[in-house]
């Protein structure tokens, strides 16, 4: 009967061993670190946040903690917006790899995590898009769903 008892006791405590093995990382909400720009591009940024797409690669919403109308995520792991972020040196760099998507111009960045960082190049405010190792498949495929609320939120011009 002793024996019972031990055995009764410790199934609680393995039911939460199986649940704390059962959360990963992955299940939980991304990060990101929140970009502090002036007034204007902050404005801006509140604007893009009011028409961002609910999927982004065929992701869900899923917004970095913590919540910000100047960050943005799709998915798990999380695909992540940032707005009003600082200008990256590397766009001094003529020999800088960009893209245009949908008449948006971006910076490329390969990390060294294997993850793509993108910015936006000739807007009033600097908007970053990374793209976790696991989902780079795609390439810049994301930026489809993206790039459309840029474009009508962000206007064209020089950062400032």
């Amino acid at each position: 009967m002793n024996i019972l008892r031990h055995r009764l006791l410790g199934l609680p405590a393995l039911a939460l061993l199986i649940a704390a093995v059962g959360c990963t990382s992955s299940d939980a909400h991304p990060s990101a670190a929140v970009p502090s720009p002036g007034t204007k591009v902050a404005k801006l940024c509140r604007n893009l946040d009011e028409v961002l797409p609910r999927k982004v690669g065929g992701q869900g919403r899923n917004d970095p903690e913590p919540r910000s109308a100047l960050t943005a995520g799709w998915g798990s792991p999380a695909i992540i917006l940032r707005c009003g972020v600082e200008r990256p040196a590397e766009m001094s760099d003529p020999d800088a790899d960009g893209v245009e998507v949908n008449g948006v111009g971006w910076l490329l960045q390969k990390e060294n995590d294997g993850s793509f960082r993108f910015t936006t190049t000739l807007r009033q405010a600097y908007v970053e898009v990374t793209i976790p190792k696991a989902r780079t498949a795609g390439g810049a495929g994301p930026l489809v769903d993206v790039a459309p609320a840029v474009k009508k939120a962000i206007p064209e011009g020089i950062a400032s």
